[in-house]
């Protein structure tokens, strides 16, 4: 094989390949042309460039983006301060816009998500960061969305993944844990006692009303008393009736 037949050979593969290239069905690919570019991405499939004319300038991702925010030192409302890491899901929906609006849509993003994490975390107070942690999120992710938009960006959720207390509010909330469950201790065990005083009170009510179940009563207390096992009491029966004398004659 000659030279010459090598140096054709060498050139059409080097031509094929700056004339077609392939993209995937996830991305697309930004063509500039004399450095203008082409009004539409290009892809997927295979695309056809002129060559020494069309550049591939980039080739953007539509699929959903997992970026880790990194713990940022917040100040909340109440002047504590914490560390907090997110996690912030996104996509590109319009690769012109991402590519012709920002130099680098993924350090923008993440420089945006820091900012206006600690932002946002510092407006609220400690106790709404721990118990209304789905509303922040909501808030951050309408707040991104808006700013990243004019990037062809759109945000589809934040999570605020950890909050870090420092050691001695750790403490204070193991405290104050204690102290709650202490409380409501205290409070079930004085519910427990009302409602069997109530109990009690009715029952008594309910046998003062009722001679007869008095002294039913009396009766299933002396043969309870007279089955107990290993008893050495004794008792003698005394007929209700004459209690009942005993009690007028002590009122007159």
């Amino acid at each position: 094989m000659s030279f010459g037949l090598i140096l054709a050979v060498v050139f059409a593969v080097f031509i094929a390949f700056s004339v077609f290239r392939i993209i995937p069905e996830y991305e697309r690919a930004i063509v500039f042309r004399f450095g203008r570019v082409l009004s539409q991405p290009r892809g997927p499939g295979i695309i056809f460039l002129i060559p020494f004319v069309d550049r591939v300038e980039a080739r953007v991702s539509n699929r959903t983006v997992t970026m880790d925010i990194p713990p940022q030192d917040v100040i909340t409302k109440d002047n504590i301060s914490l560390k907090v890491n997110a996690v912030l899901y996104f996509r590109v929906v319009d690769p012109m816009r991402a590519i012709l609006n920002v130099e680098n849509y993924l350090y923008a993003t993440t420089q945006l998500a820091q900012t206006h994490l600690r932002s946002i975390l510092g407006e609220h107070s400690m106790d709404e960061l721990l118990t209304e942690r789905e509303e922040i999120n909501k808030k951050l992710q309408i707040i991104l969305d808006q700013n990243t938009d004019p990037w062809g960006i759109k945000v589809s959720a934040v999570e605020v993944k950890h909050v870090d207390l420092p050691p001695d509010m750790q403490r204070a909330m193991a405290r104050q844990a204690e102290a709650e469950r202490e409380r409501r201790a205290k409070v079930i065990s004085a519910e427990g006692e009302f409602q069997a005083a109530q109990m009690l009170k009715n029952a008594a009510d309910l046998i003062s009303a009722n001679p007869t179940a008095l002294q039913l009563r009396y009766l299933q207390t002396m043969s309870d008393m007279s089955t107990e096992a290993n008893t050495k009491t004794i008792f003698f029966p005394l007929p209700i009736d004459l209690l009942e004398t005993m009690k007028t004659l002590a009122k007159k």
